[in-house]
């Protein structure tokens, strides 16, 4: 009975998504590595502002999608589903900014900080957050 009421505790089950966002949101970072055809630390580290800002934007999108799936799930299962398959969504719209820009390549005009295409593409990762948490609701 103890043991109930200690996970119940708001302040635990705070910890508790934390913990578990923080894991999903470093995953989800690798993966974005992955994907993208540039390193995305090294180009950081190298003062590349327009990496800075795509990287920004998929952090943002990425908790911004599990603050919905939080807000509207009631198990720590349910969240992380829904949050991941909001997170594939996220990784699907980046796919199709490189699909729907034919006349030029996303990944190596962000690689060449090229900070117009680098501020795009937080802008659709941010924006597209909103729309994907809405509809993981």
């Amino acid at each position: 009975m103890l043991l109930s009421g200690f996970w119940s505790n708001p302040l635990v089950e705070s910890a508790g998504y934390f913990s578990v966002v923080i894991l999903c949101l470093v995953v989800s970072m690798v993966i974005f590595e992955i994907v993208t055809k540039y390193k995305n630390w090294e180009e950081i580290k190298r003062g590349n502002v327009a990496v800075a800002m795509a990287t920004g934007g998929k952090i943002f999108g990425v908790c911004n999608i599990f603050k919905y799936s939080i807000e509207q799930h009631n198990s720590l299962f349910q969240m992380v589903g829904w949050g991941l398959f909001g997170f594939s969504l996220l990784i699907i719209a980046y796919w199709l900014f490189e699909f729907l820009t034919p006349s030029f390549n996303v990944d190596k005009e962000i690689e060449k900080d090229n900070r117009s295409v680098g501020f795009i593409s937080l802008i659709i990762s941010v924006g597209l957050s909103f729309v994907i948490g809405a509809s993981i609701s």
